[in-house]
């Protein structure tokens, strides 16, 4: 698994962290890989249509 830096603004770094305390995910960590893979399949499908139509374009370049 690779390791990314992100910043978030207080507040939201407070909900995961009560997220954690409440037990919904066992660290901030999870619950921010949970929130990661839920916005990638929602918009996952249309971000591999661009990349291929973009890939396509540099091929005929």
């Amino acid at each position: 698994m690779d390791r990314i830096t992100i910043r978030l603004p207080p507040q939201q770094v407070e909900l995961l962290e009560k997220l954690v305390e409440s037990g919904e995910f066992p660290t901030v960590s999870e619950a921010v890989r949970y929130a990661v893979r839920e916005f990638l399949s929602q918009g996952g499908d249309r971000i591999m249509r661009d990349s291929d139509q973009i890939s396509t374009f540099d091929a005929r370049l």
